[in-house]
């Protein structure tokens, strides 16, 4: 159910962008390379495709599956990194991670999210991106570093204080150390 609805936010993050390759990326490589410039949109556009077609199919099991998400990982990354000029690239970054973590594979998604910070600086859902890297130092069977989480969590609520992000800071932070019980007790207090 909690995978069910992140794959959805995220899904309606990633219609929201546009899907175009950004022109100044193929413009670059002259008049000499028009050959290369065709097969870039042409991969990118194959690539792109795969990773929608995978996103699709991740989008309708209510269970994910280990080969479909070890699959989407790959058409994700494939194109995130073979069209790094397009504007979905760090989208699908996210998504990587996001799969990445549904599987269990934590290492993967904090490489991926660390990959998507440094690369797309000016993203527009980049405290997305920072968010769900703090969620992996608050984990607590992988890195269970509280301190860089509050970190991290501030960032958002420093840098992007409009965002709705910032909002979900302020609430990870409070819930920062706690158990499951005791957030369930504040929960429930607070109604």
């Amino acid at each position: 159910m909690k995978n069910a609805f992140l794959f959805g936010i995220f899904a309606a993050m990633l219609f929201s962008c546009s899907n175009s390759v950004k022109e100044e990326t193929v413009s670059k490589a002259g008049v000499n390379n028009q050959r290369l410039a065709k097969n870039y949109y042409a991969d990118c556009k194959k690539l792109f495709n795969e990773a929608r077609r995978m996103d699709s199919v991740l989008f309708t099991q209510t269970e994910i599956d280990t080969n479909s998400a070890n699959e989407a990982i790959l058409a994700f990354t494939d194109y995130a990194y073979y069209c790094q000029g397009d504007s979905l690239s760090p989208m699908f970054l996210i998504k990587t991670a996001q799969v990445a973590r549904a599987i269990n594979n934590l290492p993967q998604a904090k490489r991926v999210l660390d990959e998507c910070i440094a690369t797309y600086p000016n993203f527009k859902n980049l405290p997305a991106a920072i968010f769900l890297l703090a969620q992996l130092y608050d984990e607590d069977n992988y890195m269970n570093n509280e301190t860089e989480a509050r970190r991290l969590y501030q960032k958002i609520i420093d840098e992007y204080p409009h965002s709705d992000w910032a909002m979900s800071a302020k609430g990870a932070i409070e819930y920062l150390g706690k158990s499951d019980e005791e957030i369930t007790k504040i929960i429930l207090g607070k109604r």
